[in-house]
C-alpha cells in the first residue's frame, strides 16, 4: 500500500506566526494534522510538515509519496542537495536541526518526493494550506525552539 503524505507550511511575516498542515491518505484511510508556532519561517514549516507526517506513520518500511508545493524541500531531496549538505557538515545552511530530524525518517521508509504548484486547485494541497494557515492563527501557538534559539530569542 502506498501512503500519500500531502504537506504545506505557512508563516505570516516570514518570520512570524506560522503553521503546518498535513493530509495523510492510505486507501480508504485519511488523517489530518496541524500545529502552529508563534515565530518561525515558511521553509521551516514546509520541512516540519514532512517530518511530522513521517513521524505519524505507525510502521517502518512504508512506501510514502510526499506531495509538497515547496521547491525548497522537494529539490533538496530530488536534486541531491541534502546529500551534499551532509557531506559538507551543513556549513552555512539554515534549518539544520530539522534536516537532521528528517534524515533518519527517510531511512525508515521508501520515500518519493513530488512537487505540486501551490494555490492551483489541488484538493489536498489546498486543504493543507488551510490547515497551516488556521494553525498559525491559533490561540495557543507553540515555540519553534530551533528557530528561536538560532535567532537568540530563547
Amino acid at each position: 500500500m502506498v501512503i500519500y503524505l500531502y504537506t504545506d507550511g505557512a508563516a505570516k511575516g516570514n518570520p512570524g506566526p506560522g503553521g503546518y498542515g498535513i493530509v495523510l491518505e492510505a486507501g480508504k484511510h485519511r488523517k489530518e494534522i496541524s500545529e502552529g508556532f508563534r515565530r518561525t519561517t515558511n521553509n521551516r514549516m514546509e520541512l516540519l510538515a514532512v517530518i511530522e507526517g513521517l513521524k505519524a506513520l505507525k510502521k517502518e518500511g512504508m512506501t510514502v509519496e510526499v506531495v509538497s508545493d515547496s521547491k525548497y524541500v522537494v529539490d533538496a531531496i530530488n536534486k541531491g542537495w541534502l546529500r551534499s549538505w551532509i557531506k559538507k557538515g551543513f556549513k552555512g545552511k539554515k534549518n539544520v536541526d530539522l534536516w537532521k530530524q528528517l534524515i533518519p525518517l527517510l531511512q525508515k521508509h521508501r520515500v518519493g518526493f513530488h512537487w505540486v504548484k501551490g494555490h492551483n486547485d489541488h484538493p489536498q494541497n489546498e486543504r493543507c494550506d488551510r490547515l497551516a494557515v488556521e494553525a498559525s492563527e491559533g490561540p495557543r501557538l507553540l515555540i519553534d525552539h530551533g528557530y528561536e534559539q538560532s535567532e537568540g530569542l530563547v
